[in-house]
């Protein structure tokens, strides 16, 4: 499964989307990180933007967002109803496939590290990456917002941050970084222009006024709209879903003779907070998410979207992709994440504090590897499709038979140059397995021995792929340079397989 984080940068700007815009073309410019969502809400003042990656694309692309919003946004003259401390208010991370928590609390605090090292903001770690009990919750790290954290962080203890300056930015003001889970942002709209109502309502179903647990809000007015509002965001949509809020505030409101006119979601939202809605109001009989058409479709619809036995079902077919190349790639996915295993079970042993550092860095590696990896067995398995359908062209005429051979080239070289890339990870993956099996925890010194032997099977299983793809290939130039490259890199897997292997079987021997 391909490594995916989501990351749900707030921004301080809600009026002018031309700096917006510029703030999301920053952060595009990582490649491999693609904008899901922007919402702007001119009240509020506020711009809520969503996108998603591979977790090392992720936080640089969070660092740009931050960076080009600490220029363009002066929180010396913005006003709005949302609570804020910063350009960029907050900035969390979201695990979505083939990452956990504890890779997003990483990436919250590299990137906290660099934000107030190079841009000279305040930083302060919330909810998972929290280090303190006190700042867990946004709200309490928030309290006072920007005017009353700039008053108090030179001279109150409690208000130092976990990175960057014991000051304000002069104009970016502080960020909160952190990791939690998917969070439901949900607003519910009153035929009522009375901002005291909206507050008792609020006050009634957030967690820290005695309501639902995993419910944070807070009442406001919308004065384009001549409404109050009760803004909410749901931290765990499981425990704590839309219809029970929902019918919560309608009852409330009812006391004070008023009602519900809309409601609204506010950027992205797990399909199943909807399914649990429908569910819920249509009293549906053993209903389950896999009933839903697209869900289904988009769980099937390449390898690293379904489960292992599915691909392996579909490697067993008669259909020849994913085929031998995309196995290459899983065996590489598997001896990155072999690597990385062995890392997590040195990194903190009081026996290898020596070493904790550098394991720490072969980590990073062997993550970033693992997803490459893993996204090559699709690509491989797109490779050979690609060429098949360039085989399929038509061919009646000169022209035809031209624009045909033209495309086959075409295709046959991003054939063989995909499994080509697998070598390489595979070859990187090795290097890297050499630090674990020398450094490593001696205890998975077996795992750190299967990692180098599945490296391996990936850097061979692709170079027949390599291989049979420049079989009676014309253009001798890209043979010629491919060749050369794929028999480095045989060679370079064999020297680090064997000295790979020479460790683990004199520490097996012990």
């Amino acid at each position: 499964m391909a490594q995916i984080v989501e990351c749900v940068p707030n921004f301080s700007e809600g009026r002018r989307s031309e700096v917006l815009d510029k703030i999301i073309e920053a952060a595009l410019t990582v490649k491999g990180v693609t904008l899901l969502d922007r919402e702007m809400d001119a009240d509020h003042n506020r711009a809520v933007v969503t996108f998603i990656g591979e977790p090392q694309g992720v936080k640089k692309a969070a660092f740009l967002a931050i960076e080009k919003a600490s220029e363009l946004i002066d929180m010396e003259k913005h006003h709005g109803e949302h609570p804020r401390m910063g350009a960029t208010d907050v900035c969390p991370f979201v695990p979505v496939s083939g990452v956990s928590m504890s890779d997003c609390v990483q990436l919250a605090e590299e990137l906290g590290a660099e934000v107030g090292e190079k841009l000279g903001i305040p930083v302060y770690l919330y909810e998972k990456a929290a280090r303190r009990p006190d700042r867990v919750n946004l709200a309490d790290v928030r309290r006072g917002e920007y005017e009353g954290i700039k008053a108090t962080i030179e001279t109150d203890d409690s208000r130092i941050p976990d990175f960057g300056p014991r000051k304000m930015h002069p104009k970016a003001g502080a960020v909160a970084i952190g990791a939690r889970p998917f969070l439901v942002a949900y607003n519910v709209y009153l035929d009522s222009n009375k901002l005291t109502i909206a507050k008792k309502i609020a006050k009634a179903v957030r967690s820290r006024s005695g309501g639902f647990a995993f419910c944070k809000a807070l009442g406001f007015e919308i004065k384009e709209r001549n409404q109050v509002q009760v803004s909410m965001n749901l931290v765990d949509h499981t425990k704590t879903p839309i219809f029970r809020v929902f019918e919560t505030i309608k009852n409330e409101a009812e006391r004070y003779g008023i009602n519900i006119t809309s409601s609204e979601v506010v950027g992205l939202t797990p399909l199943k907070a909807m399914v649990d809605v429908v569910d819920h109001y249509l009293r549906l009989e053993n209903f389950e998410i896999g009933q839903i058409l697209e869900y289904k479709l988009l769980n099937q619809a390449t390898p690293d979207k379904i489960s292992l036995d599915d691909f392996l079902t579909e490697v067993a077919s008669s259909s020849p992709a994913p085929g031998g190349g995309s196995v290459a790639a899983l065996a590489g996915s598997l001896a990155g994440a072999l690597s990385s295993m062995v890392c997590r079970l040195t990194v903190g042993k009081k026996k290898y504090k020596d070493v904790k550092d550098e394991l720490a860095e072969v980590l990073k590696r062997t993550e970033k590897l693992r997803a490459e990896a893993s996204a090559l067995i699709v690509k491989d398995a797109e490779a050979f499709n690609e060429y098949m359908k360039a085989r399929k062209l038509p061919k009646n005429s000169e022209e035809e038979k031209a624009k045909r051979k033209k495309a086959v080239a075409e295709a046959t070289k991003v054939a063989a140059s995909v499994p080509l890339e697998t070598m390489r990870v595979g070859v990187e993956i090795l290097k890297s397995a050499v630090v674990v099996a020398e450094k490593g925890n001696v205890n998975s010194i077996s795992d750190a021995g299967v990692a180098a032997l599945m490296a391996k099977a990936a850097v061979d299983g692709a170079s027949y792929n390599v291989r049979i793809n420049l079989i009676g290939f014309e253009d001798k130039d890209f043979v010629s340079q491919t060749t050369a490259s794929m028999l480095k890199l045989q060679k370079e897997a064999e020297e680090l397989s064997g000295r790979i292997a020479d460790i683990v079987n004199s520490k097996i021997s012990q």
